[in-house]
């Protein structure tokens, strides 16, 4: 698709401040697509690149790429954001059962879990093993450039799809990568897609969504046999990706938090898990658990900032590393 061909969509939809903060939620460490934009950001989902603007009671977007008549762009928006789900009201809920909560909405709100596709969920994530925000997006976009189809160009860059399955599972791209610097996550990468290939691809991913009446604990257990995937990417992927929003990603941040205020009790163990601090917070938060978990980790990790923020490099981990 040549630039002169862009196809060009505008479009805004309603949706407080309160409901919904970009800069947290697109720099919180969930996707690695987005990049401020002038007064907004600009990123790529649903095959297409959004730039995205928001006031104290829009959100207002631009879609350009092959764009379909038969598709309703603002109820794609609204999708991938979860605006069907009122925030505030979870707030409250979580704020009621949970006397410590009120501290991390005090330093942040408008943190929404996105709604993301699976697989490039899944191996963004497996990028994200031990790496900052900044790298695994340079990783992300690497495999884009390397294994995707090209969207569109847009003020002299081009975007591309998130590749394939199949086409992370050609035999010579475990070296490929290994060329272009993504050391031991090489080896996960290319194994992965070819075990999911023998799995039955992305139809075997989505039929571990919780609307396929797949358990929580199911969807983890067939997740941690994929190369690469523990229990904190598979929570990961769980949570934004298949419906089980109780799912709660443990990382460093979420444990520190864990262990100093919530499980005080077990402070005299050697040791607590990740999976004892999981447990009590999803049974504490209920069904939202994981949403829950993103407000408190982006309270901790965001400092005080302007609405856009300056481009910069960040040594921030994602929200499940």
């Amino acid at each position: 698709m040549n630039e002169g061909a862009i196809e060009t969509q505008q479009g805004k939809i309603i949706c407080p401040r309160e409901e919904l903060d970009l800069g947290i939620t697109l720099n919180g460490g969930q996707s690695f697509r987005w990049s401020a934009e002038n007064n907004g950001y600009r990123g790529v989902f649903n095959g297409c690149v959004w730039t995205l603007v928001q006031n104290d009671t829009h959100l207002s977007y631009v879609v350009q790429g092959p764009l379909k008549d038969s598709i309703n762009y603002n109820d794609i928006l609204s999708q991938y954001f979860r605006l069907d789900v009122s925030l505030l009201e979870l707030c409250k809920e979580w704020s009621a059962i949970d006397e410590h909560f009120q501290k991390s909405l005090d330093k942040t709100n408008g943190v929404r879990i996105l709604k993301q596709e699976v697989v490039e969920n899944v191996f963004s994530f497996i990028c994200s093993s031990n790496n900052n925000i900044q790298r695994i997006s340079t990783m992300v976009e690497k495999l884009c450039f390397l294994f995707g189809e090209k969207i569109c160009s847009i003020e002299g860059r081009d975007y591309y799809n998130f590749p394939s399955i199949e086409a992370l599972a050609k035999g010579s791209i475990e070296q490929k990568l290994k060329e272009e610097k993504f050391g031991y996550r090489s080896k996960y990468i290319a194994h992965t897609a070819k075990r999911l290939m023998e799995l039955g691809g992305k139809e075997w991913l989505l039929g571990l969504h919780k609307d396929n009446n797949v358990s929580y604990n199911e969807a983890m257990e067939k997740l941690i046999i994929l190369p690469g995937i523990g229990p904190k990417v598979a929570d990961c992927i769980c949570l934004m990706s298949l419906g089980h929003l109780e799912a709660v990603p443990v990382d460093t941040h979420i444990k520190q938090i864990a262990v100093t205020t919530y499980l005080v009790h077990l402070q005299q163990q050697k040791q607590i898990s990740n999976q004892q601090v999981s447990n009590y917070l999803r049974n504490l938060w209920g069904p939202f658990a994981g949403w829950a978990q993103a407000v408190v980790f982006c309270a901790k990790i965001n400092k005080p900032q302007s609405k856009i923020p300056p481009r910069k490099k960040s040594k921030r981990k994602s929200l499940c590393n």
